[in-house]
């Protein structure tokens, strides 16, 4: 019998245990028999009045969450669903890959991180936050005031993670979209709209989030050449970025067609002048931007070869 694991990851301050007495006071653990796995203990408690069908199981150090330790959990508890408040430095990773058990089946990893604190563990932790946010399918930044999420809307959250579902929450509870519906960040109404080097991260977003709105487009930029090894006979070119912090570069490419584009090695810095077409493509799991090259030139690498957010 598969056993759905919920695991709730973030740093201290960051509001899980809110967030978990939250779900079960929403009734998530009315029915079925449910295990929590505390593996960090904040200034906040359980709330005792919800938690007639939860059995708690303390871990107070990463190596004692093993395979063998759960499975002796599921034998002495025999929980229908398993909710985890997992230590922000532990490794999701290794969690999934290593520890859960084969009949545990991770249905969502929700991240809770405490807003004003962010850039600095960013900053001190970039690896180790990062790890959270990409393996996230839901983000919560809590205690948000307006100038927080300009600053986070800013930073792109997108580029690390773009299936996952993200939430700002003011002081109050009240949450809103990461994503909004603003203005188009480039002028669509030119007859060629020309990408400087640093805002390519910026149309690549926009891009890949809102791929209709450039559909008939011409665009100008400045690329990296790539052609595709896992879809033979696909060119890719694109940036170099880096989304969070050094240890985080990505290759953010694009799919282009044209011809001759074969002729250009990998690596090869081109600018490229192309139509732009929403296309369904099987690397973006559903419809992306399309360049249709127009003119393709070798160029000189930009001053910065590596984008930044």
């Amino acid at each position: 019998m598969e056993i759905p694991v919920y695991l709730v990851a973030g740093f201290l301050d960051g509001g899980k245990t809110n967030f978990i007495n939250g779900v079960l006071s929403d009734g998530f653990a009315h029915e079925d028999k449910t295990l929590l796995l505390c593996c960090e203990e904040g200034e906040e408690e359980y709330d005792t009045r919800v938690m007639g069908n939860v059995s708690v199981v303390c871990v107070d150090e990463e190596a004692q969450l093993t395979r063998e330790f759960l499975k002796e959990c599921q034998k002495k508890y025999r929980p229908r669903q398993v909710l985890i408040e997992y230590n922000g430095m532990w490794s999701i990773e290794r969690l999934y890959r290593e520890v859960l058990p084969k009949e545990w089946i991770l249905y969502q990893i929700m991240v809770m991180i405490h807003a004003p604190t962010f850039e600095v563990y960013v900053k001190n932790m970039g690896q180790v936050m990062m790890e959270k946010i990409l393996n996230a399918d839901m983000i919560i930044f809590n205690r948000c005031d307006d100038a927080i999420k300009a600053s986070l809307r800013a930073r792109n959250l997108r580029m690390v993670n773009r299936r996952a579902d993200i939430f700002l929450e003011d002081t109050s509870g009240n949450s809103e979209e990461y994503a909004t519906d603003e203005t188009p960040p480039f002028d669509l109404s030119q007859e060629v709209i020309e990408i400087a080097d640093e805002d390519f991260g910026i149309w690549y977003v926009d891009a890949m989030d809102n791929p209709q709105r450039y559909g008939g487009k011409t665009v100008k930029m400045r690329l990296l050449m790539c052609h595709s090894k896992k879809y033979p006979g696909i060119h890719c070119p694109g940036r170099f970025a880096m989304v969070c912090c050094e240890n985080d570069v990505q290759f953010l490419g694009v799919l282009c067609r044209g011809e001759g584009l074969e002729a250009y090695e990998n690596k090869t810095w081109v600018e490229v002048v192309a139509r732009v077409e929403a296309e369904e493509f099987e690397a973006y799991q559903g419809i992306g931007p399309v360049l249709y090259a127009q003119s393709v030139v070798r160029c000189k690498a930009p001053k910065e070869e590596v984008v930044t957010f």
